[in-house]
């Protein structure tokens, strides 16, 4: 397949560079920073020609702009930008010279494009297209190793949201556990074979059905001493942990008993 980028950062770059391993060839690679440009381009190898798919991966506050820009150019091949929140109007000017338009979000993390082509194999990718953009985005996203699937256009942003919870929230909760841990004077890798068996578990059960600990159980007591041991040694998380603690009790059902300790 022959692809073309417009937006040479992380995704874009990723993008690039698996699509390279997986046999593809690049076609072009532009953006407005000519230093991305010229960085990646030294990474690629260019077989210029007429692209079947230009990706536009650049910044979300971005893309309208972009597409208006590249529009008044636009020659051949369908266009896809790679947000999980945004919906294919964003890539209107571009539809309207007759080109197919579709979305294209892995559901993975790319802090760099080296890593991101890395995590790329094994990932879900989200796709919003009609046929036959739909068929060759889900060939495309099979070559790459990644799991194809269908998303409305209208559940974007509610799609968006699950992710940020599944990958920024869970983040953040273990931002809280580290600083927890450290305070007690253990090192938080002591925490990855626990942390690790609780997300398999929580795919394999269900996160409900995986759920343990004392407020799951109800234990107030234990409930208690962990709130006081916070204040007493790391004031400045309480809050959360306690939102954290009422949102786990709702979920586990055992907010009557759990509430108490709250107070």
């Amino acid at each position: 397949m022959d692809i073309a980028i417009y937006g040479p950062g992380r995704v874009g770059g990723a993008i690039v560079l698996a699509a390279v391993r997986a046999g593809h060839h690049i076609t072009a690679v532009d953006g407005r920073n000519r230093d991305a440009v010229a960085k990646l381009l030294s990474q690629v190898s260019i077989d210029a020609g007429q692209p079947d798919i230009t990706f536009v991966t650049v910044t979300d506050d971005a893309l309208v702009e972009v597409a208006t820009d590249i529009a008044a150019r636009w020659d051949n091949g369908a266009a896809v930008h790679v947000s999980g929140a945004l919906g294919l109007s964003v890539l209107e000017p571009i539809a309207q010279t007759g080109a197919d338009t579709g979305s294209f979000h892995p559901l993975a993390t790319f802090p760099d494009s080296l890593q991101g082509a890395k995590s790329l194999p094994g990932s879900w990718v989200a796709i919003t297209a009609s046929e036959p953009l739909r068929s060759l985005l889900f060939e495309f996203a099979i070559s790459l190793g990644c799991q194809p699937f269908d998303l409305e256009d209208d559940m974007k942003a509610l799609y968006h949201a699950a992710a940020s919870v599944a990958a920024n929230y869970t983040t953040t909760t273990l931002d809280l556990a580290e600083r927890l841990f450290l305070a007690a004077g253990v090192p938080f890798e002591a925490a990855r074979p626990l942390v690790e068996s609780a997300v398999t578990n929580a795919f394999e059960m269900g996160p409900m059905r995986a759920m343990t600990g004392p407020v799951a159980r109800g234990d107030v007591a234990t409930v208690e001493s962990q709130l006081s041991a916070i204040r007493d040694h790391i004031p400045e998380v309480i809050e959360l942990f306690e939102q954290l603690t009422r949102a786990t009790a709702a979920r586990s059902e055992t907010e009557p008993e759990i509430r108490g300790a709250l107070q």
